[in-house]
């Protein structure tokens, strides 16, 4: 074909997307999610425990199906009219590259030709999710928004055009900062979509958080392995870059700003603190907290 697609921020060729890049099953849906591009929402709320969706899903008025898929789970409804699909990763940021992929192909791939759609759909998607603080004064329970997230984790560096949506000035201060270990992924530093920042401005604390590749070695914690970091939360807890600060760990958070960036979505990350890493403790009963999270992100999309 001799046809280009352009955009602010690409120019590629339309062509054909093999079978082997985008796998579809014989129903019609997309291989790991096993969604079909009607099932599809544009406002979508992830989690990582799939036992969590059906919880979510407890609050719609009307539900239009439930698939489940190894640990992708999900539910599309509506709430307060609103049409939404709840739908669980699991966790790392390894699962939040197929979910994103996934998604963005539902959304912007005609399933029929397998050629990239002339006119691109947004999706508007939040994960709601626990979290460590490592600030001395966010307490347990907070609610805190990832108005920039740390990939930790090296997803975003296998991708083109990386510093591109990577906040560079702030990377190199960390890396210098912390000493960064040579061996480790570079890390990098994404904001979030700037809609969801502002839904949720006003009613979570503003948080800068480290999605880490793992939940021991990679968030400091030393069972009977040492650290190639060993002052790691101390140099992270003491980062500054004017007025921005690291806040809190999680595992996804930095895939799903990276990946929504460079493919034109609207994410972002909230998530309920339920362990304190400065104070050394933690809200083994955080249930109740994460109820209210999920019902203060279903108002925020439903507005």
């Amino acid at each position: 074909m001799n046809d280009y697609c352009t955009s602010e921020r690409f120019k590629y060729k339309i062509m054909r997307i093999a079978e082997s890049e985008l796998i579809i099953n014989g129903d019609g849906s997309v291989f790991h999610l096993h969604l079909r591009p009607e099932e599809l929402a544009d406002n979508v709320i992830l989690v990582g425990d799939p036992g969590r969706v059906d919880m979510i899903a407890e609050y719609f008025d009307e539900k239009e199906f439930r698939h489940s898929s190894r640990e992708f789970v999900s539910v599309t409804g509506k709430y307060k009219g609103v049409r939404m699909t709840a739908l669980s990763t699991g966790i790392g940021t390894d699962n939040i590259d197929i979910v994103m992929n996934e998604l963005d192909a539902l959304a912007n791939i005609d399933f029929q030709t397998r050629e990239v759609k002339p006119e691109h759909r947004t999706l508007n998607i939040i994960r709601i999710g626990t979290s460590g603080a490592i600030q001395p004064d966010i307490p347990l329970g907070a609610f805190v928004f990832s108005h920039i997230s740390v990939g930790c984790d090296g997803l975003l560096n296998w991708y083109a055009d990386r510093d591109s949506i990577a906040l560079l000035d702030i990377e190199e201060a960390f890396k210098k900062h912390t000493g960064w270990n040579p061996h480790l992924p570079d890390p990098y530093f994404v904001r979030a979509g700037e809609k969801m920042s502002e839904k949720f401005r006003d009613c979570t604390v503003k948080g800068m958080t480290i999605a880490a590749s793992g939940f021991y070695g990679p968030q400091g914690r030393v069972l009977r392995m040492p650290l190639a970091m060993p002052d790691m939360l101390d140099t992270f807890e003491s980062f500054r870059f004017g007025d921005e600060r690291v806040t809190n760990f999680e595992m996804e958070g930095s895939a799903i700003a990276g990946i929504a960036a460079h493919l034109g979505h609207n994410a972002g990350t909230v998530c309920c603190i339920i362990a304190h890493r400065h104070h050394k403790a933690s809200n083994p009963d955080y249930k109740p907290q994460v109820r209210k999270l999920v019902e203060l992100v279903l108002d925020k999309l439903a507005e």
